[in-house]
């Protein structure tokens, strides 16, 4: 059972939600129930912020559920001495303030009934239905006793799977950690420090991805409290000084006023307080806060042209900082967040942030998914859920893939460590994939991290992608907008090398190559290396096994780096240190240096020739994508990039040099053909000099 101390000072009373005192409710609640056809006086408040959001709401089963939830935890209390029942209210009344449904309502007054009193999942189904009794399932938590250290690992990877088919089983966490966090002060410091970080690190960016940025901001002042509790008294007096030194902000809020008010557009201008957090943030970047640094205007209009109508006029007469503009309007962000953001400085140099919405906007900003209401209204009830996985139609696509990669790790501290590393991302992507379906992916992601997004395990095949239809290195990284074509062997023995994981920055996909590697200690199989069209790797030279020297049987043989001889070509060797023969191309230049230096010639001839390896030179107009276009030609070809250079372009000409691996000798004619006929490059030409790799 969790603590309660009430704090006055505590953070989030500058911006959040109304509080409510809660030892009234306790003395309330210890009264015991009125007559059936009157609300106990103890969900006064929750009915009325209810009502507030959804006029019609039928209240009688929130009192059936109080009635409940009260005789349940009669008798047990909380360490601040106040009656248990105090915390589902309270967790009931956040939710309500959000305007989340009587469904949510309804599970969040019973949501420590399973837990901790003798009330069964099964008498919750049999009052309340299906609906209510899978969301109190999902907040459940999972007994130490059977659990040992794995039970908090364990109970938030089976929240997050119920969350998976209903995403009002995290809100009622959300909001159950909210009233816990602010009545933390009765717990020992350790304890409280324990708590904080969990909540820094699992449930505030899961309300920042669910959108419920009521929650997010002031748990991020809770935690702030907690675990640097100078910096936050730091920033405590700096918002207490500046209470003290005038309104800068709403000298600025009076002339937006007036500007939209001139031009006819009806519109509500507030000024909105900075969380204590976001004041932090703000100094650590500019380093000394200025009058209107503490908060921000809202701009709320009617329909979405007013919010472009009000930017056209904010940029008109202020001058704005064009660097500050961002329009989630047109691009909403990965969590629903909608809003023109902007940026304006007045005729004395004070600059303002402005955010500009409509009011829908603005209760999607505040609660996020809380703010959809029922996500199966119209879509069937959930009745049937025992029978299989809901398809939930608010599912995130960032839910999804956790979901998937969840799955694939059994230990509970590899599934905690990654859940952390997962949320730490602070923004993501969306990539298309070649047939025009998105993926979600977080921010710095490569096209190693596409390929396991869309195949999964069949992505240990991939040897390349495509993005925006330009041939790229798996480790490329995509940015919002990119379409990413993957490229898979059709060979099954495939698979990822080490190197994968320095590109790999989803759990799925570290997971995934991991599991590979470990289950294949020899590591990748040569394929992926060496049909990757433009992996730029070093390698060693094409054996001489495709070359016998009748006069020195047995002996090492290895083909010449700057004339890179291919079957065909008359060739010939010389001996080096070590007894291996080096062999060159007969009209290599080194050829003729070494004879005018005396050395003697070692006669060589090809024997049973396959795989070559040669290294060419375009001579090329610079111009953009040419690279891409140079590389797409070779995989076209069928051969594979061994090592490749680009010189400083010089009067507009770059010199590309590459060294290749074809399949066949037979086959270069035709690739130097193709290599030529890439617009811009005016001739490819046999290396006739040491060739510089990278």
């Amino acid at each position: 059972m969790s603590a309660e101390a009430t704090n006055p000072d505590a953070p989030g009373r500058r911006r959040g939600l109304p509080r409510i005192d809660l030892r009234r409710l306790g003395r309330a609640a210890l009264l015991g129930s009125t007559a059936r056809d009157r609300l106990p006086d103890a969900i006064g408040h929750v009915a009325e912020a209810h009502r507030a959001h959804h006029p019609q709401a039928d209240l009688a089963i929130l009192r059936r559920a109080y009635v409940l939830a009260e005789s349940s935890h009669r008798g047990q209390f909380r360490k601040s001495g106040d009656p248990y029942i105090t915390h589902p209210l309270a967790v009931t009344l956040i939710l309500a303030e959000l305007g989340a449904e009587t469904t949510t309502l309804t599970a969040a007054l019973l949501h420590d009934t399973v837990e901790d009193t003798d009330l069964t999942l099964d008498q919750v189904r049999a009052q309340f239905g299906e609906e209510v009794c899978y969301l109190v399932d999902g907040v459940t938590k999972l007994e130490k006793v059977d659990y040992g250290a794995a039970a908090e690992p364990e109970t938030f990877r089976k929240m997050l799977v119920a969350t998976g088919n209903d995403v009002r089983v995290m809100s009622i966490k959300l909001a159950d950690r909210l009233h816990n966090m602010r009545t933390l002060g009765v717990m020992r410091p350790e304890k409280q420090a324990r708590i904080a970080k969990v909540t820094r690190d699992v449930l505030i960016p899961l309300a920042e991805r669910l959108g419920v940025q009521a929650l997010k901001t002031e748990l991020e002042d809770l935690v702030f409290a907690i675990l640097h509790p100078e910096e936050y008294e730091r920033t405590r007096v700096l918002i207490a000084d500046d209470a003290d030194a005038g309104d800068a902000l709403g000298a600025i809020a009076d002339d937006v006023r007036k500007v939209l008010h001139d031009a006819g557009i009806q519109a509500e201008v507030l000024v909105r307080p900075r969380h204590f957090v976001s004041v932090h943030r703000v100094r650590l970047k500019r380093g000394e806060l200025r009058g209107t640094d503490f908060g921000r205007l809202l701009v709320l209009v009617g329909e979405d042209a007013d919010c472009y109508a009000v930017l056209g006029e904010l940029h008109t007469c202020f001058t704005p900082l064009i660097s500050e503009f961002k329009d989630f309007i047109a691009a909403p962000k990965f969590n629903l967040y909608q809003s023109l953001h902007t940026a304006v400085a007045d005729s004395t140099g004070a600059v303002a942030e402005v955010l500009i919405r409509t009011p829908r906007m603005h209760r999607v900003a505040e609660a996020g998914v809380v703010a959809l209401g029922n996500p199966y209204a119209d879509a069937g009830t959930t009745a049937d859920a025992a029978e299989g996985e809901r398809a939930d139609p608010t599912r995130p696509g960032w839910l999804s893939r956790l979901l998937e990669w969840q799955e694939s790790t059994p230990d509970p501290d590899t599934f905690w460590s990654s859940l952390r590393a997962d949320l730490a991302e602070d923004r993501e992507i969306t990539v298309f994939r070649a047939d025009g379906g998105p993926l979600g992916l977080p921010a710095g992601a490569s096209c190693v991290d596409a390929a396991y997004a869309q195949y999964g395990e069949a992505a240990h095949a991939c040897i390349g992608a495509r993005v925006n239809g330009r041939l790229a290195t798996l480790g490329t990284r995509l940015g919002d907008g990119d379409t990413v074509h993957v490229l898979l062997a059709q060979d099954a023995a495939s698979g990822p090398s080490p190197d994968w994981l320095d590109h790999a920055r989803t759990p799925a996909a570290r997971i995934a190559i991991t599991t590979w590697l470990s289950k294949h200690p020899e590591g990748a199989k040569p394929l992926a290396a060496a049909r990757a069209p433009v992996a730029f790797t070093s390698g060693r030279p094409a054996a001489g096994d495709a070359v016998a020297l009748p006069e020195l049987p047995g002996t090492p043989v290895r083909l010449a780096g700057c004339c890179t001889p291919v079957p065909a070509d008359e060739i010939v060797g010389f001996a080096v240190r070590g007894g291996t023969v080096t062999v060159h191309r007969d009209r290599c230049p080194a050829v003729g240096r070494m004879r005018a230096l005396g050395r003697t010639p070692v006669e060589a001839c090809w024997g049973d020739a396959a795989e070559c390896r040669v290294t060419l030179v375009a001579e090329s107009f610079g111009r953009a994508h040419l690279l891409a276009d140079l590389t797409e030609a070779i995989a076209t070809a069928g051969a594979a990039i061994a090592s490749a250079t680009v010189e400083p372009p010089s009067e507009q000409r770059v010199r590309h040099t590459y060294t290749l691996r074809l399949p066949d000798a037979a086959g270069l004619p035709a690739l130097i053909r193709a290599m030529r006929d890439v617009a811009g490059v005016y001739d490819v030409s046999r290396a006739q000099h040491p060739a510089t790799t990278t």
